[in-house]
């Protein structure tokens, strides 16, 4: 017998619902601080919001809460996963299901596996420096407002054509977990009346869309010289 709530197949969800809405605060962070590439000011302004969010003591401890909000999520969303195959009987439920689901919704597991290589890939090029876990920034010089150079570091690592297209291809399939993931969440936490489910969808639509799409452009950006 399961103990209780917290080890339910109910439970498992709504932590990962409540997980996924937590990520999904950070990615609008994250993609606000890394869109002030485009002040187009040599990383000047980026810059300045990166040592912030990397010195200061607050945020520091807030990133181990987002680790850990990471792990739930992964480890939720892979069990679910793991129950949602195995009281599968057939095939024949697969193609049932098929019939009345979409594609990106049936590969959550596979989608949220893209992305967290694509996160390690991510963390290695950028985080590991920056927090001098390994190596550091100090072969990138400063700004010149005498800032440690992360935006060099970016600028460096997105003219490598292989980068961008992984980067491009962690994007896509950012945006089809988040189509899926933006609207199940809110579904699952019981927010699906009849008089909002139009405007989740279309939230999560634009959402996936806005956001997955500025990630994309940034190491495009780069490429091509369109941020200085």
């Amino acid at each position: 017998m399961k103990a209780g709530l917290l080890s339910s197949g109910v439970a498992k969800k709504i932590w990962m619902a409540v997980t996924g809405l937590s990520l999904i605060l950070f990615l609008v962070v994250h993609a606000t601080i890394n869109g002030m590439i485009w002040f187009n000011d040599g990383g000047v302004t980026f810059n300045w919001w990166a040592h912030f969010m990397g010195h200061n003591l607050i945020i520091r401890t807030m990133e181990i809460g987002l680790f850990v909000l990471f792990l739930v999520h992964i480890i939720d969303g892979l069990y679910i996963a793991f129950q949602n195959r195995r009281a599968r009987p057939v095939r024949y439920a697969a193609e049932k299901a098929s019939a009345s689901s979409r594609w990106y919704s049936r590969s959550m597991a596979l989608l949220g596996t893209l992305i967290l290589l694509f996160l390690v890939i991510h963390l290695a090029h950028f985080w590991v420096k920056s927090r001098r876990i390994v190596g550091s920034l100090d072969a990138y010089g400063v700004d010149a407002d005498g800032q440690e150079n992360l935006y060099a570091l970016m600028v460096e690592l997105f003219q490598i054509p292989w980068v961008v297209v992984v980067y491009i291809l962690g994007c896509f399939a950012l945006f089809w977990h988040l189509l899926h993931g933006f609207k199940s969440a809110f579904q699952t936490l019981g927010m699906n009346h009849g008089r909002f489910n139009q405007l989740i969808y279309v939230s999560g639509v634009a959402f996936s869309i806005v956001v997955s799409l500025a990630f994309a452009m940034m190491p495009v950006s780069m490429f091509f010289g369109w941020v200085k």
